[in-house]
């Protein structure tokens, strides 16, 4: 199993940090499938909207709503999210199948059990290398979720780029 986690100190940092690995590994060749994540500030709001990409080239989804000024509550858009899973998981039954798997966050969703969490565990039992984005607060559920297997990596994109490829090749050697 080749499973890596991501974290930043710096609000966006993460997800920025996924988009540039998925632009390399692209770059370089490897099939990859999952979603990165892009915010953009609003003009009206102190919050931005969060969009991710379909990887390879799928489609820009939407998955934050607007709750109004006033809300405290979480404002990701599950139906969203779960347009999102929907691709992602029709994508690791492609021929041929992706080597990678990149997830922007591992968040209270994938922590409940829902959104990414089984888009990961398919891709693992198929054998691609994984790459999750994981925030503090949810550290431990994913540290749970992956029964302690899971390696934190250094938030650099270069020894990130390093420990992918390498894992393709110790998964290529494996199957």
């Amino acid at each position: 199993m080749h499973l890596s986690y991501v974290m930043t100190q710096e609000r966006g940092a993460t997800d920025k940090l996924l988009s540039a690995l998925a632009e390399r590994l692209q770059a370089d060749g490897l099939r990859l499938a999952g979603i990165v994540q892009t915010n953009t500030e609003c003009y009206d709001n102190a919050l931005c909207d969060m969009d991710v990409r379909v990887l390879p080239a799928g489609e820009t989804i939407r998955i934050s709503q607007s709750l109004g000024p006033e809300a405290r509550g979480c404002r990701l858009n599950p139906e969203a999210l779960e347009r999102a899973v929907g691709q992602v998981t029709a994508a690791l039954g492609q021929d041929p199948a992706p080597q990678v798997l990149l997830v922007n966050k591992f968040g209270k969703h994938e922590a409940d059990g829902r959104g990414m969490r089984p888009v990961i565990g398919e891709a693992l039992a198929r054998g691609a290398v994984v790459v999750s984005g994981v925030n503090r607060m949810n550290v431990e559920a994913f540290q749970n979720f992956s029964d302690g297997l899971a390696q934190e990596a250094e938030p650099d994109l270069d020894a990130l780029v390093n420990w992918v490829h390498s894992a393709v090749a110790e998964a290529a050697k494996e199957s």
